[in-house]
């Protein structure tokens, strides 16, 4: 892999990462099209580290409220009664709350099906028929009108833990190439009645464990491939950043006016594109 291949590469991730459009399938069809048939496990981690701290950034204020939360209610969390009503009136701490619960089937999911994610990762037919129903599921949204938006605890009134493990089910099923996790995830809490904009915002605070666990899974596989160069991994992760963040912002705007189905022609198109040049 060369710098041009990784700036291009590290792009398509920032903006696909966020963006309802799926970043494994894009990734599969441009790999595909630069002749690298075999992903490059050390270079898939960067470039996902480069939009893990694009979410950082972006979600900064709700991160350090969410720490703030944990602290204060430390002597709570050990003791369930107290810990729920602590839960029932902090919307930050909720929102912890709601992440561990996300987390835990995206966890368990990520853990049975990690072993054969290289090879699905090989097929372009997958991605493009997987590109498909991610398309299918953001043209339903435009349907979705969303709750009113009310103040930060209002959002989270009707966010209960089942909606919570569904999203975060989803989250997991998107390992799949082709799944956009964000178009997957964001539609999911959507259908489930969520407020848009909560609906964005837990989508992406729910990524944060997910990109991290999924990083630590591949790095113990890169002693077996032939790493990039050093120069390399930084133009992917560099660009990564810095187009998934602004990537990230412009697709917060879009969800919080309820247009994310304007996406779903050109990923079905996508879809179409993969499936017949992989026939």
């Amino acid at each position: 892999m060369n710098p041009f291949q990784a700036a291009v590469l590290g792009a398509i991730q920032g903006l696909t990462e966020f963006l309802p459009v799926s970043s494994s399938g894009h990734l599969v069809i441009t790999q595909h099209l630069f002749g690298l048939k075999d992903p490059e496990v050390l270079f898939d981690v960067s470039v996902h580290i480069g939009t893990l701290v694009a979410v950082f950034i972006y979600f900064y204020r709700d991160l350090y409220a969410i720490a703030k939360a944990l602290l204060r209610h430390a002597p709570e969390l050990l003791r369930p009664q107290a810990l729920g009503t602590a839960i029932d009136r902090d919307p930050d701490l909720k929102m912890a709350w709601l992440i561990v619960i996300g987390t835990i089937p995206t966890g368990i999911i990520g853990l049975l099906l990690h072993r054969i994610v290289d090879r699905l990762f090989g097929s372009i037919l997958l991605a493009g028929a997987m590109l498909v129903v991610t398309g299918l599921l953001l043209f339903f949204t435009r349907w979705t009108t969303g709750r009113p938006a009310g103040d930060r605890g209002g959002r989270l009134k009707n966010f209960q833990a089942v909606k919570a493990l569904v999203i975060g089910t989803v989250q997991g099923i998107a390992i799949i190439p082709g799944i956009s996790r964000s178009g997957s995830t964001i539609a999911a809490a959507l259908f489930l009645g969520l407020e848009r904009e909560t609906a964005a915002r837990y989508s992406f605070l729910l990524s944060i464990p997910a990109i991290c666990g999924a990083a630590l899974l591949t790095l113990k596989d890169v002693s077996a491939q032939n790493a990039p160069q050093l120069p390399v991994l930084l133009i992917g992760a560099l660009t990564s950043c810095a187009v998934g963040y602004l990537a990230l912002k412009f697709l917060v705007y879009i969800v919080k006016r309820g247009r994310l189905h304007y996406f779903a022609p050109y990923v079905l198109a996508a879809g179409l594109f993969a499936l017949i040049y992989g026939a």
